[in-house]
C-alpha cells in the first residue's frame, strides 16, 4: 500500500516508526484514544504510522479505501465473551417473559372491545375507535421505552421496572371490573388501561432486544441461530396470545371478568420471577448514553462543515472511529465499525478532519464525528421510509382485535348442542396458523429459497416484509366478499334492522381472513422486527424495536382515523358506513378501500425497498458476515 500513500509520505513515516513508542506516549495524537488521522497540513500535527487513513476518490463509483502502513487492519473488536453466558439457555427465560406478557396484554386486547360494548354500553364504531386509541397509545409508548433503556436503566433494568407497572395496572383492572359499585367505575377501568400501556412502553422494545442480544454475532455458530430465534421468538409470542384468547377470554366470557383479569395478574407475577431466576445467565448491555445526542452531533457538525472541500487535497481524511463506543456488552461483544456508503452523502462531512480539527488536541464532538457515527445516523434515516410504508399494513391488522370480532358476534357460534365460543376466540386460529407457518417457513422454505437465491436467510429481510404486505391486501379483498355473503344472509332471512338477532351463518365463514391475517405476521412482521433490529446501530436497538412496535400503533391510530372520516364522508354523501347495526354497516366497503389502499402501498414499498441498501461492517469475515452492502 506504501505505492499509495507515496514516497514522500513514506520518509516522513520510517523515522517515526523507531520512535513509535516514545511519540505515542509524548503526543496526544490530535485526540485522545483515535484510531484514524488526518492528511497532513501546515496546521497539522505529524502523521503516525500505526494511524488509519481513509481515501475518498473523487468518483462516485469508487468505494473509499482504509490504508495503513501495514494494509489493511481490521478494527479493534472486544471478544470479552463468558461462554457461560448468553446462548438459547438465558434466551429461553426471556422468551417465557415475553410469553406471559402477550398472554395478559391478548387476555386484555382480544375481548376489550365487547367489554366496551356489552359492560360499558358503548356503541360498536366508538368501541372501535376506543380500541384503536388503546392500542396505538400502547405502540407508541415504547419509544420513549425504547430511549430510556439506551440511554440511563439499561434494558435488564427496564424490563424489570416495567413489569412491576404493568402487574400494578393488571391489578388495579381486576379491582375496577369485580366491584362495579367502586365510585368512577369507568374512570378506574380506563386508567388502568392506560396504566398497562405504560408498562408495555418499558417491556416491548427491551424484552426481544434483550433477547436477541444474548447471542454473539462475532460467533459464527451464534450468529446463524440469531435468524431463526426471530422466528421461534414470535412462536413464543403467538403460544401466548393463543392461550389467553383460548382460556382467558372464555372465562371473561362464562365466568367473570374479575376472574379472567386475576389470572392475568398470577401469570404476570409467575413471569417476572421466572426472569430474575435467571439473572446470571443474561448478557447485559450498559446504556451508552442518549443516541439522540448522537444522531444530533452528527447533524450539527455536518452542518458546520457543509462548506468544507472533500477534495482539498485530492482526498479527504476521515475519523473512522474510536474507543469510546466499544465495549459496552458485558460477556458480550463491543462496538464494531461500519463502513462507509454513499448513502445521504452529505452526511459525510461530519467526518472530515480540517485544518480547526487538526489545529484542536481535543475533539468537539459536535465539530467532528466518526464514519462509524455517521454511518448510525445514515442508517436510521434509511429506515425511515421503510417504517413509512408498512403504516397501511398496520392499519389492516387493526381489523383482528375489532370489526373481525363484532362480525363474528352476528354469526352462529354454536358447537354442539350446549357450547358457544366466545366472537374473540376465533383469534386463535391466526395463531395456529401462524405456529405451522413459521415451522414451515424455517424448516422448509428457507432451505429451498437458499438454493435458488445463495441468501443465508433464503429471502431478505426486505422481500419477507413485502410478501407480508402482499397477503394483507388479499386479506382484505376475502373479508370483503366474506362480509357480503354475510349481508345476503342477513338481507335473505330479513334480519338487516335486527342487528342482535344471530345469523344462520356459521362463524368458521370467517377462518379464511383470520389465517391469513396470520400469514401476514409470519412474513412482515417478523421481518419488521428482524429488520429493525439488524440495521439499527447497536446501542439504538431498543429504539429500533420500539420503531417496530410503533408501526402497530400508527396503524392503529390511523384506523381510528379512517373510521371517523369515512363516517363523516358517508353520512353527507348518502347512507352511513360503519354504524352501530353492523348489517348496514357496508363494512364489505370499508374493506374494499383498505384493500386498495393496500395494493398502492405494496406499490410504494417495492420503490422503496429497491432504493434501501443494507448496512454493512468494516472489515467483516467473508464467510460469515456480509462485506458488501447489500440492495435490496
Amino acid at each position: 500500500m506504501k505505492s499509495v500513500v507515496g514516497q514522500e509520505q513514506q520518509q516522513q513515516q520510517q523515522p517515526q516508526q523507531k520512535q513509535r513508542g516514545k511519540a505515542m506516549e509524548r503526543d496526544t495524537c490530535l485526540y485522545k484514544d483515535m484510531t484514524t488521522p488526518f492528511i497532513p497540513s501546515s496546521k497539522s500535527h505529524s502523521y503516525h504510522p500505526h494511524h488509519t487513513t481513509l481515501l475518498f476518490s473523487m468518483d462516485n463509483s469508487v468505494a473509499p479505501m482504509v490504508i495503513t502502513d501495514y494494509g489493511f487492519q481490521k478494527p479493534a473488536i472486544s471478544s470479552q465473551k463468558n461462554p457461560s453466558k448468553g446462548g438459547w439457555r438465558a434466551a429461553t427465560f426471556i422468551i417465557f417473559v415475553e410469553m406471559a406478557e402477550r398472554f395478559a396484554y391478548y387476555g386484555v386486547a382480544g375481548n376489550l372491545i365487547t367489554y366496551l360494548t356489552n359492560v360499558l354500553g358503548q356503541s360498536t364504531p366508538t368501541a372501535a375507535k376506543n380500541v384503536n386509541i388503546w392500542v396505538g397509545v400502547s405502540a407508541m409508548f415504547p419509544l420513549l421505552g425504547g430511549l430510556i433503556a439506551d440511554s440511563y436503566l439499561g434494558r435488564f433494568q427496564t424490563i424489570i421496572y416495567s413489569s412491576a407497572i404493568y402487574l400494578a395496572g393488571l391489578l388495579l383492572m381486576t379491582l375496577s371490573v369485580s366491584m362495579k359499585s367502586l365510585r368512577h367505575h369507568r374512570a378506574v377501568f380506563f386508567t388502568a388501561l392506560y396504566i398497562l400501556s405504560i408498562g408495555e412502553g418499558g417491556h416491548k422494545p427491551c424484552v426481544q432486544t434483550f433477547a436477541a442480544d444474548q447471542f454473539d454475532e462475532d460467533t459464527v455458530e451464534e450468529k446463524k441461530v440469531k435468524s431463526s430465534f426471530f422466528n421461534w421468538w414470535y412462536v413464543g409470542i403467538v403460544v401466548g396470545s393463543a392461550s389467553a384468547i383460548l382460556l382467558v377470554i372464555y372465562v371473561q366470557d362464562n365466568v367473570g371478568w374479575g376472574i379472567g383479569f386475576g389470572i392475568l395478574a398470577a401469570v404476570v407475577t409467575a413471569a417476572l420471577v421466572l426472569f430474575l431466576i435467571g439473572i446470571k445467565s443474561y448478557r447485559r448491555q450498559r446504556p451508552v448514553g442518549s443516541p439522540l445526542t448522537r444522531v444530533m452531533q452528527v447533524l450539527v457538525a455536518a452542518a458546520r462543515k457543509r462548506r468544507v472541500d472533500q477534495t482539498r487535497y485530492g482526498r479527504a481524511a476521515f475519523l473512522m472511529d474510536d474507543d469510546e463506543d466499544g465495549g459496552a456488552v458485558e460477556g458480550g461483544r463491543g462496538g464494531r465499525s461500519l463502513a462507509p456508503t454513499n448513502q445521504l452523502r452529505f452526511l459525510d462531512k461530519a467526518a472530515i478532519i480540517d485544518d480547526i480539527d487538526a489545529s484542536t488536541k481535543k475533539r468537539n464532538h459536535w465539530r467532528l464525528c466518526s464514519v462509524t457515527q455517521v454511518e448510525e445516523v445514515k442508517l436510521l434515516f434509511s429506515l425511515f421510509p421503510i417504517w413509512l410504508s408498512c403504516l397501511t399494513f398496520a392499519t389492516v391488522i387493526a381489523q383482528l382485535s375489532t370489526f373481525f370480532t363484532k362480525q363474528g358476534s352476528t354469526l352462529d357460534r354454536s358447537i354442539g348442542p350446549h357450547f358457544v365460543i366466545s366472537p374473540a376466540t376465533l383469534q386463535v386460529c391466526t395463531g395456529i396458523t401462524i405456529l405451522t407457518s413459521v415451522g414451515l417457513y424455517d424448516r422448509l422454505l428457507v432451505p429451498i429459497a437458499r438454493k435458488f437465491t445463495g441468501h443465508p436467510t433464503g429471502i431478505t429481510m426486505l422481500q419477507r416484509i413485502g410478501t407480508g404486505i402482499f397477503f394483507s391486501m388479499l386479506t382484505m379483498g376475502v373479508a370483503a366478499l366474506i362480509e357480503t355473503k354475510r349481508i345476503g344472509v342477513a338481507s335473505e332471512y330479513g334480519l338487516l334492522d335486527t342487528p342482535k338477532a344471530t345469523l344462520p351463518m356459521k362463524i368458521w365463514w370467517l377462518l379464511p381472513q383470520y389465517m391469513m391475517i396470520g400469514m401476514c405476521d409470519v412474513f412482515a412482521i417478523v421481518g419488521m422486527q428482524e429488520l429493525f433490529y439488524d440495521q439499527m446501530p447497536e446501542e439504538m436497538r431498543s429504539i429500533g424495536a420500539a420503531l417496530y412496535i410503533s408501526t402497530v400503533g400508527v396503524g392503529s391510530l390511523m384506523s381510528s382515523v379512517a373510521i371517523s372520516i369515512v363516517q363523516a364522508i358517508t353520512s353527507v354523501t348518502g347512507e352511513k358506513w360503519l354504524g352501530n347495526n353492523l348489517n348496514r354497516a357496508h363494512l364489505n366497503y370499508f374493506y374494499m378501500v383498505l384493500a386498495a389502499g393496500s395494493a398502492v402501498n405494496l406499490i410504494v414499498y417495492i420503490w422503496v425497498a429497491k432504493r434501501f441498501v443494507y448496512r454493512k461492517l468494516e472489515f467483516d469475515d467473508p464467510k460469515g458476515h456480509r462485506n458488501e452492502a447489500e440492495a435490496a
